[in-house]
């Protein structure tokens, strides 16, 4: 199975997951994915997969303030997550956001 990177938002002020979060991915100042998570809070496909997978450094964006306000959950204190990560050669990636409008966590998933 060739390696991949992937995302899923959680959103924990409701306990479902999160759909609708705009999610982008940047290498560099070159942004390679630009998506929404669906309803069950994931992308519909890996951000990256097989020889798109350049070692190196990327950032994943989360756009969580603009979900939290379609929501009317509160004024959220949160806006965009950066989530800045290096990826090596022949791994794969998990990286989930788990977030409320005041704090998020991230960890590597596999």
């Amino acid at each position: 199975m060739p390696p991949k990177l992937s995302t899923h938002v959680l959103d924990t002020a409701s306990g479902i997951p999160a759909a609708g979060v705009r999610v982008q991915l940047f290498h560099g100042d070159l942004v390679l994915a630009d998506t929404t998570t669906n309803s069950q809070g994931r992308c519909g496909e890996p951000l990256l997969e097989g020889r798109e997978m350049v070692p190196g450094s990327y950032r994943l964006c989360f756009h969580i303030g603009a979900y939290f306000r379609l929501r009317e959950m509160a004024s959220p204190f949160l806006d965009i997550v950066p989530v800045d990560f290096t990826i090596e050669a022949g791994q794969s990636y998990q990286i989930p956001l788990v977030c409320s409008p005041w704090a998020y966590s991230t960890y590597r998933g596999s």
